[in-house]
């Protein structure tokens, strides 16, 4: 069936385009009772108006950009769910593109969706500096919402979870169930790292722990192979050693749900071996071998928050930024050798 349109509805009640055009935007010059005949006769035959071309009229497009590292991870799914089902409700349509951990691409992300005149960008940041100048030159026309790595001193609205406290939740875990030496395997130029590096020395302080560089490791996300090989031999010369560890925190997601085959590759058992912890919104973080205990972050309200503050910006612009750091939540399985049932927290 053929779209019908403002034309073919004039046509065929023998009324002005213009006439139509006011009628379905219920324009006070024209009466009721032509009102009601036109949109009868569009419900009718299915008319959908051209959002488009009307948002074009207003010098907008009703479509918000989007900049994620990887739309492969578990958690940025579940931001991304929130961001568009939060957008898809007020109106709004999605444009959403991947940095793929690049800085280079991201700026490219950046470009072309102000080349496809998106009306704001919201964005999770390779790192706390990357492309800010860029940034900085675009906010006066284009209102731009940081989630996730929210690190960035962009002064804006900012929405992301609570990584210092999450990380400490997880390191005081292991320390109460008894773990003394745990190593930290964070992502290099992941802009949350720092903070959860941060919030594993602030547990092993308060807990009288020495904190000690040789226990950190940093790997590159965008060399799987070569992330993999890292661990696996950074955690075997570990076990080797005079001081061996008792458990690890695997501080993304990627990390987290690699670690568990990486270790089985490598005869290393868990939790008899070395305790897992990490930050996984996977939902077959239950299923894994064993079960993998996890920090979770609250994905589709960090996605929902940040659409908020987008549209709030969109219809009052204000300098009167707010950062929002939303609470994680530790779920223990079996990979730390305690488990609900028989661990109190």
């Amino acid at each position: 069936m053929p779209k019908v349109t403002i034309r073919d509805i004039a046509k065929a009640l023998s009324v002005s385009v213009s006439t139509v055009s006011k009628a379905l935007s219920d324009s006070y010059e024209i009466s009721a009772a032509t009102k009601k005949k036109i949109i009868e006769y569009a419900e009718k035959h299915n008319y959908h108006p051209n959002r488009l071309a009307k948002n074009l009229k207003f010098g907008k497009t009703n479509t918000i950009g989007v900049i994620v590292c990887d739309i492969s991870n578990t958690f940025i799914s579940q931001v991304l769910d929130g961001i568009q089902s939060n957008f898809m409700d007020k109106g709004f349509d999605t444009l959403i593109m991947q940095s793929h951990h690049d800085e280079a691409t991201e700026r490219q992300c950046i470009e072309s969706l102000i080349n496809k005149g998106v009306d704001g960008i919201l964005m999770s940041p390779l790192t706390e500096t990357s492309n800010f100048d860029l940034l900085k030159k675009l906010q006066p026309n284009y209102p731009i919402v940081l989630f996730d790595r929210i690190q960035s001193s962009l002064d804006t609205h900012k929405v992301g979870a609570n990584n210092v406290g999450g990380s400490f939740k997880a390191t005081q875990h292991l320390l109460r169930i008894g773990k003394k030496n745990i190593l930290i395997i964070l992502a290099d130029k992941l802009g949350v790292s720092d903070l959860r590096l941060e919030g594993y020395k602030n547990a092993l302080k308060q807990y009288n722990i020495p904190y000690l560089d040789e226990n950190v490791l940093f790997v590159d996300l965008k060399n799987i192979n070569q992330h993999d090989e890292k661990i696996k031999e950074f955690i075997s010369e570990k076990l080797k050693s005079e001081n061996p560890p008792d458990a690890v925190i695997c501080g993304s997601e990627t990390i987290s749900t690699r670690s568990l085959g990486i270790f089985m590759e490598a005869g290393i058992k868990v939790p008899k071996d070395i305790a897992v912890l990490g930050f996984a919104n996977t939902t077959f973080a239950f299923s894994l071998n064993p079960p993998l205990s996890t920090i979770v972050q609250p994905a589709y309200e960090i996605g929902k928050i940040a659409t908020e503050k987008m549209i709030e910006l969109l219809n009052k612009p204000t300098k009167d930024y707010k950062t929002i750091e939303l609470e994680t939540q530790l779920v223990i399985r079996k990979s730390c050798g305690y488990f609900p049932e028989n661990f109190n927290s």
